[in-house]
């Protein structure tokens, strides 16, 4: 699997005449759009405006070809059921986890590169491209921009920290399928309701998400970050600090529920700092690997995906915080 933290910032320079083929395409597009624009005049949802830090967009017709530039923006593509033309490359196992299978029905989701490739970005001739969850600045946006309309978050939160209710209603809205990203956003928030009424026990207890610590870095993820948001909807409540720690700052992670994200348990024991810790000794610790569709889920965050860990996850951070020996906790990174 492709290293999270090394690619997050991965953003290549413009390949050379990327601008001129998207003026290309741009006059193309023009000189057909009689037909599709006079079809699209009866389409309510169109022309939409979707405001963001940089300004504002203006999609004129329902979009055919979507690009998603985001690391995790095809994951709410799909659970509206649109199918991108080309995706980013990340999770290497993406399109063999159960929710992904189900939106594609067999069909192919094809990936351009890891890296933000403007020129295979242009071959895939977009009429939507979708970038909220990455970092873009100004630059990137207005080379963007000059291929297709171009959708990225908004100023009300920091880059990569749109939330994921914020992140389908967005794409909904560029996608005019507005009203299925409600439902779909009721559904998740239904489940998680339903889910701390059946747990209250849950509120308040410090649950600590140990992110990609398989080659020894410990990243603690802070709260309101979209890889935990999950825990805080459940009513848990984050450690403070949020950062990377050492192997000697392990006591950090002895609070209340462990969260090991990326790394399997086979290989977190083998630490025997990290075996001695009260949380894992009691059995309050959770493991699951990147590879397991529940460390996708989480990474990826969108609505299907949301309602595949919660089936997941719900169950066992019950039998964490119990305290209860007669209920283990299930090894999460061997359920493939």
């Amino acid at each position: 699997m492709i290293s999270f933290r090394a690619l997050r910032r991965a953003l290549i320079s413009t390949v050379s005449g990327v601008l001129l083929a998207a003026s290309l395409i741009s006059c193309s597009a023009g000189t057909q759009a009689g037909a599709p624009r006079a079809a699209a005049s009866a389409d309510p949802a169109f022309p939409v405006t979707i405001d963001h830090k940089f300004g504002s967009t203006t999609i004129e017709a329902r979009p055919s070809r979507v690009v998603t530039v985001g690391w995790n923006d095809q994951d709410f593509a799909l659970a509206l059921g649109v199918v991108p033309v080309s995706t980013r490359a990340w999770f290497d196992e993406y399109t063999s986890f159960p929710w992904v299978k189900a939106a594609l029905g067999g069909r192919q989701l094809s990936t351009f590169s890891a890296e933000l490739n403007f020129e295979a970005i242009i071959k895939q001739r977009p009429d939507l491209i979708i970038a909220i969850y990455e970092t873009v600045n100004k630059e990137t946006y207005d080379k963007l921009s000059q291929i297709a309309p171009t959708v990225i978050q908004s100023g009300d939160h920091a880059d990569e920290q749109t939330p994921w209710d914020v992140q389908t209603l967005t794409t909904g809205k560029a996608l005019g399928r507005s009203a299925e990203a409600q439902a779909l956003v009721d559904k998740v928030n239904a489940k998680i309701a339903e889910a701390k009424k059946a747990h209250p026990e849950f509120a308040g207890k410090v649950l600590v998400v140990d992110f990609g610590p398989e080659n020894g870095q410990h990243w603690l993820i802070p709260a309101r970050d979209p890889r935990r948001a999950l825990f805080d909807a459940l009513g848990f409540a984050a450690q403070s600090e949020s950062e990377e720690i050492s192997e000697e700052r392990l006591d950090l992670l002895d609070r209340d529920v462990l969260f090991v994200n990326g790394a399997t348990k086979a290989t977190m024991l083998e630490s025997p700092v990290f075996s001695r810790l009260k949380v894992v000794k009691t059995d309050r610790t959770i493991y699951t690997d990147f590879s397991t569709p529940l460390g996708g889920a989480l990474s990826y965050s969108g609505p299907d995906a949301l309602l595949y860990a919660l089936d997941v996850l719900v169950p066992q951070l019950a039998n964490a915080v119990d305290m209860d020996p007669s209920t283990p906790v299930k090894d999460l990174s061997a359920v493939t």
